[in-house]
């Protein structure tokens, strides 16, 4: 699979989300992405439980193990990188999660002004 050059909303070499749990469309531990990502899964957020609750609601189960494919179900303070799209969608309803720009792929911003990441960005 063919992968975007790694750079952060920043301008910036891309940073690793998380590695534990391994996050990223590539499962490379970091928000990379490429043609084959249709979901944009580019946006480094810090997992909350009213993020988890909200994201269950809506049709994707982060939080339930799923041990058949070697997932351990995300809990609050896990970094997890999400779809750019679903972000947005939190946004617009007052519960998105926090997110580390460095570890953010530029191409969020093809769905995620830079000026709504920033109201959520955080430091490790």
């Amino acid at each position: 699979m063919d992968m975007d050059p790694s750079l952060n909303v920043l301008g910036q070499p891309l940073q690793p989300c998380s590695l534990t749990p391994r996050t990223g469309f590539f499962r490379n531990g970091a928000c990379d992405t490429g043609p084959e990502d249709h979901g944009s899964h580019t946006v480094c957020a810090v997992m909350t439980a009213e993020f988890l609750a909200y994201s269950k609601y809506f049709g994707n189960d982060l939080s339930t193990p799923r041990p058949e494919f070697g997932f351990e179900g995300l809990k609050p303070g896990d970094c997890w990188c999400l779809c750019a799209s679903r972000f947005l969608q939190a946004h617009e309803e007052d519960c998105a999660p926090r997110v580390h720009l460095e570890s953010t792929h530029v191409r969020a911003l093809d769905v995620v002004p830079l000026h709504i990441l920033e109201r959520y960005a955080t430091t490790r």
